[in-house]
């Protein structure tokens, strides 16, 4: 009998020594996962138009998501679970004051995107078991669907600059138009006073 509680002893002792080394490799890569920076500090953002700065002055909202956004990249796990959250409060201002001047589908559905890639982020930095490729290629569809907002405010302003000068163009035609039939007129009360 003692010989059985001897090796049930062993036995015990061997089976917690054994998952002691693998505890420390865990502890070690989540140390190191919590010290690697993730994002790419060289994605590079597409600037305002003139125009689309003028209206977005307007929206506060945009500029403090365009700084959150931008900032996630170069961060930590612990880093990006703080920005993480102030991303999201930032889209949820943005998606509830958008100005009627950028009221239209393809902006609204933008920050649709962008609130949904942000969301996923949130979601990843929070799981107990981080995947870093999962990580990374979150933060870059964020940046994407920012960059895609961008571009897609900028262009709104562009097609409306655009039309304003096509509309303009038009006037211009008709005023021009008008003043030839008037011209044409008056010469034929001439004409017909002079006879």
């Amino acid at each position: 009998m003692k010989l059985f509680y001897g090796y049930l002893i062993l036995i015990v002792a061997l089976v917690f020594s054994c998952g002691s080394p693998s505890e420390e490799v865990e502890t070690t890569n989540q140390l190191e996962k919590s010290s690697s920076i993730y994002g790419d500090n060289t994605f590079v953002f597409p600037t305002l138009s003139v125009n689309a700065k003028t209206y977005i002055t307007n929206w506060g909202a945009f500029e403090d998501f365009q700084k959150e956004a931008e900032g996630i990249n170069g961060s930590t796990v612990e880093d990006l679970r703080v920005k993480s959250d102030r991303l999201l409060s930032r889209i949820d201002s943005l998606t509830k004051k958008v100005p009627d001047t950028l009221q239209n589908q393809p902006i609204v559905s933008r920050v649709m995107i962008a609130k949904t890639r942000g969301s996923l982020l949130r979601q990843e930095v929070f799981k107990p078991r981080i995947d870093s490729a999962k990580l990374q290629n979150d933060i870059f569809e964020l940046n994407v669907a920012t960059k895609n907002l961008i571009l897609q405010i900028n262009e709104k302003f562009q097609k409306d600059d655009i039309d304003f000068e096509r509309k303009d163009d038009e006037k211009k035609e008709i005023e021009k138009q008008k003043r030839f039939l008037d011209s044409v007129y008056k010469s034929e009360l001439q004409d017909k006073n002079s006879n």
